[in-house]
């Protein structure tokens, strides 16, 4: 998991104490500044041990089931870009320096308000470098020829983050991203995905200028509209795909139940959720997909869309760049992302059964993601050194395990254990029962000790808890975490400056069918699917305009030779 989301420390706001690496009552200039965490259940099992812990990582990732579930794989990143509008740090700290709690600088309490892609707006003087001369619209980028004909004569306007380029004189930051959340650049899913928003946001710009809306204050009527229609996709479409749909249904309709009941002030951000339920998605990562018609099993250069590749071709994790020195971010030719890696989003989502067969994905190749279950896929058995700011040091093999450090992170700001919180949510809650010491051991575990048997039985981390609920419940969170998570979501709209559940008169008006609005829809509206931008690099689709035409003969075609496997999304 990268630096970035591993918090050292965590402000509990209705605790007013710090915990992580260290524990202790927050000063005065914490409670103030931090970033603002609650904690819903208080923890009084003791601690988990070193030797359970590594017991769970290893089983996690061991090599063995790839199975594939039934939600499609742009719903993990989407979830990680979600991750990233519900928490922000603004701090100014140089990669791998310290960061006390009292030195953070965060942007605001948690809201589903897509400040990640706005930043303060077009009126700050630090963020108007996002918007172009208008005011109202967001800056695009372009992307740089590559590969073979006639992809190699491409260089595509509106299909890669804009980039800093000539503005800065160091030649990595050329290559980084221009937007509000550098983070939105640290995989090429999550930033073509920033990307779909910004066109949203374009062209609903476009629309509600041709009804007359005044230049002065267009920026404020898109972002609004953009807004609830965001809020209410992630209502409809993407929390009942991970949490059952029960779950979604009676929060939205009843209201809330364990967290925040009642609240009226600045929301907060459960560690239940940030640190264990929320961290489903990393059980949904594929090691491989068959990324676009180049980057595909039968494509033009084979099935190269592995993770790895996806982080590399990104400025904030990776170095847009075809180099094979992976410690050097600047070995390559590319600073900004070659045209033969954009995105095929019929790949991603599943328009042909959401009202566009003519949208199937060739070859049926949609990419579906992992369970959510206890397994990770095998990558994340080792991470890169430098994903954590260890490179250079001689660390432990278990250390680089993504799901020993999730488990000892829960450790660390001491949360409790899954039956704690089953209890807790159960007195609120009707129906809540406990996972059963054979559902918890499960087969992966079976060659447990007895004494890591009990202990495990007994005290389940939360994380491992949450993620073996979902197994046991058909591959969706279950009455924990569904509850926490939707929970968690409904608070966030809540407390956002826009909100559909402020505007019970709201009803989507930009999908392909009145009162629907799904991801697929705000794709449509994001690419012009009749000139093949859904699907760009496929030979049988229309391609879409080319912004130039190189003259010089094209680079060399970015194909990565095999290295270590990259961070994973912070969802």
């Amino acid at each position: 998991m990268a630096r970035r989301h591993e918090r050292r420390f965590f402000f509990l706001a209705d605790r007013r104490e710090v915990r992580g690496e260290v524990n202790r009552p927050a000063t005065r200039s914490e409670r103030e500044r931090a970033f603002r965490f609650s904690e819903m259940v208080g923890g009084t099992t003791p601690a988990p041990s070193d030797e359970l812990l590594k017991a769970l990582a290893e089983a996690m990732t061991a090599t063995g089931d790839t199975a594939d579930s039934d939600i499609p794989a742009g719903f993990t990143y989407l979830g990680q870009f979600i991750d990233h509008d519900l928490t922000r740090d603004r701090t100014d700290r140089a990669f791998n320096t310290p960061v006390t709690p009292d030195q953070m600088r965060q942007a605001r309490s948690p809201a589903l308000d897509l400040d990640s892609v706005y930043g303060f707006g077009p009126d700050d003087p630090n963020d108007r470098i996002f918007y172009s001369a208008d005011g109202a619209r967001l800056t695009l980028g372009r992307t740089q020829s590559s590969g073979p004909p006639p992809v190699a004569i491409f260089e595509l306007d509106g299909f890669d983050l804009p980039r800093k380029g000539a503005s800065t004189a160091e030649p990595l930051e050329a290559r980084m991203a221009q937007i509000p959340d550098p983070r939105n650049d640290e995989n090429l899913v999550i930033g073509q995905t920033h990307l779909a928003f910004m066109r949203f946001h374009n062209k609903v710009c476009d629309r509600i200028a041709q009804g007359g809306t005044p230049s002065s204050m267009l920026f404020s009527k898109a972002r609004e509209m953009v807004v609830k229609h965001y809020q209410w996709m992630l209502r409809t479409d993407f929390l009942p795909r991970i949490v059952d749909p029960a779950i979604v249904d009676d929060v939205f309709t009843n209201g809330r139940k364990v967290f925040e009941v009642g609240a009226t002030d600045f929301p907060t951000m459960p560690i239940e959720f940030s640190v264990a339920a929320y961290r489903l998605g990393h059980s949904m990562i594929r090691d491989i997909y068959d990324w676009n018609a180049v980057f595909s099993n039968g494509g033009t250069f084979g099935n190269e869309g592995t993770l790895e590749n996806l982080f590399r071709f990104s400025g904030t994790s990776g170095n847009l760049s075809p180099g094979t020195n992976v410690d050097n971010p600047l070995d390559g030719d590319f600073e900004r992302l070659p045209t033969n890696w954009i995105a095929d989003w019929t790949r991603l989502y599943d328009f042909a059964t959401e009202g566009t067969p003519e949208l199937a994905p060739e070859l049926g190749q949609l990419n579906l993601a992992r369970p959510i279950d206890i397994r990770l896929t095998d990558p994340l058995k080792k991470l890169p050194l430098g994903s954590f700011g260890s490179r250079g040091k001689n660390v432990a093999a278990i250390e680089r395990n993504l799901a020993f450090r999730n488990l000892v992170r829960g450790r660390m700001v001491g949360l409790a254990t899954g039956q704690e919180v089953a209890a807790y949510i159960g007195k609120r809650v009707k129906g809540v029962k406990e996972l059963t010491p054979k559902q918890i051991v499960g087969k992966e575990l079976g060659g447990l000790p007895n004494q890591l048997r009990k202990e495990l039985t007994k005290g389940t981390p939360l994380w491992f808890y949450i993620l073996r609920e979902a197994e046991v419940n058909g591959g969706k969170l279950g009455p924990v975490g569904g509850r926490i998570v939707t929970e968690t979501f409904h608070r966030a709209m809540e407390g956002s400056d826009v909100s559909i559940l402020r505007d019970l008169t709201f009803s989507p008006i930009l999908g392909q069918t009145p009162g629907v609005f799904r991801m697929t829809d705000l794709l449509k509206v994001a690419f012009d699917a009749s000139s093949g931008e859904l699907r760009p690099l496929s030979p049988d689709a229309p391609r879409p305009v080319a912004s130039s035409v190189a003259a010089a003969p094209p680079p060399a075609q970015p194909s990565i030779p095999p290295t270590t496997p990259p961070s994973p999304p912070a969802m």
